[in-house]
Parts: C-alpha cells; structure tokens; sequence
C-alpha cells in the first residue's frame, strides 16, 4: 500500500465539486429506491456493484410491472453508451495500469472522466494511483449519499415529488460546461436537434430510445467529422 495514502490525500481535493454533487444526487437516488419499498441496504449495494448515475435512476422505473429484460438492457445501454467513448480515449492510461485498469473501466463516470483528463497528476505521486484514488473517491462519495437517501427514505418522513430531476439537472450542468469549453459543438447540436425531432414524433413517453439510437448511430457515421473535439490526453 506504499505511496497510496499521499495519493488519496493529494486526490481529495480535485474531487471535492464531485463530493458535493455526488452526495446530493446519490442522497435523490436513495430516496427514490427506498420509495419502491426496498432497504437502504439495497440502494448501497446497487451503486457498490452497478455505480451507473443516471442507469441507477432509470432502474427505479424497471421494478414495475410490464419491463421486459430486454426493454432493461437496451435502454441501460443506451442511456450509457457514451462510456465507450470516454474508455476508447483512456486505453493508453489504462493499459499502463496494469490489473487496476479493470476497476478503472468500471468506474469511469461522466465526473471521474472529466478528472481524469483535466487534473495533473502531482510529481511526487505515481499516476496510476493518483487516478485509482480519484476513482475510488467519487465512488465511495456516490454510495455514500445511495445510503444516507435510503436511510431517510426509509426512516423519515420523505416526499420524494419531483426528486428524479436531480440527474437531468446534473447533466444539464454538464452539457452547458461542456458547450462553454469547446469551440467544436457538432456533438451537442445534433443532440439537441435529434431529442427535438424525437420528442415531436414519438412523444415524451417513448422518445427516449429511438432518439438515443439515433444519435449513436449519427456519431458513429459522421465521426470523423468529430476530429475537432477536444481528446483527453
């Protein structure tokens, strides 16, 4: 374990927005779950062995009647479809990891991704765990808030009314960061266009999996038209 407490205690600070946001968040998620009548044991261990945000919010939904398994693959697989982008511009950082690349992978969210391609490793600390601290820290912050939600969703009188908007509030935030940050902006706009013409035609109850194929597929076509986009380094 040599060298891994100076790296969590150098990590700590990058990851205190995470902290804050991840805590809020996994708290609405905890409640949320707790409201379908499970233990906050449960939605501790979910984020533990799933850790997906926004998939962990859409899995609320799947425990009613009428979800079939492969309505549940393919909209989890979806919604978190941009996670092969984030691996495919990390395989070198990863690679060099060694049997650590393997939690990497599992824990690569949209705010340990943005960590991990804009914080610079300190001199005095080995990358590969400076990054596992980073990742192991925004983790532990996410169940962290799972349990506390459960805990007062399960023990406290709670009305959880509008709480599932936390996450698109989240990614909200994300999205106007990321327009902020880049000059090249052909991803988000044609998210965009196609979540409008998605929710014309399909309607606000069904748009969701057809619009989200349908960016895929457009980005996987017109990806070298995406050269611009700023890469994690």
């Amino acid at each position: 374990m040599k060298g891994y407490k100076q790296a969590f205690k150098k990590a700590f600070p990058y990851t205190i927005p995470v902290l804050t946001g991840y805590l809020l968040i996994g708290i609405a998620f905890g409640a949320m779950y707790a409201e379908k009548g499970y233990s906050f044991l449960w939605a501790g261990l979910m984020s533990l062995l799933v850790y997906a945000g926004s998939g962990q919010y859409l899995s609320v939904n799947f425990f009613v009647a009428g979800v079939s398994l492969i309505q549940v693959m393919i909209l989890t697989l979806m919604v978190n479809i941009r996670h092969i982008f984030y691996g495919l511009s990390l395989l070198d950082k990863f690679n060099k990891m060694g049997k650590k690349r393997w939690y990497m992978i599992f824990s690569l969210t949209d705010e340990t991704y943005s960590l991990l391609c804009a914080t610079k490793v300190p001199k005095d600390i080995e990358e590969d765990k400076f990054l596992l601290a980073i990742a192991i820290l925004n983790q532990i912050y996410w169940v962290a808030g799972s349990v506390i939600g459960g805990i007062a969703g399960n023990f406290l009188p709670f009305d959880s009314t509008g709480i599932e908007f936390a996450m698109t509030a989240l990614f909200i935030v994300i999205f106007v960061e990321k327009w902020l940050d880049k000059k090249n902006r052909i991803s988000e706009i044609i998210g965009v266009i196609m979540a409008l013409i998605g929710l014309q035609i399909f309607g606000a109850d069904k748009f969701i999996l057809p619009t989200m194929t349908a960016i895929v597929a457009i980005l996987f076509l017109g990806r070298t038209k995406l050269d611009g986009e700023e890469k994690c380094q």
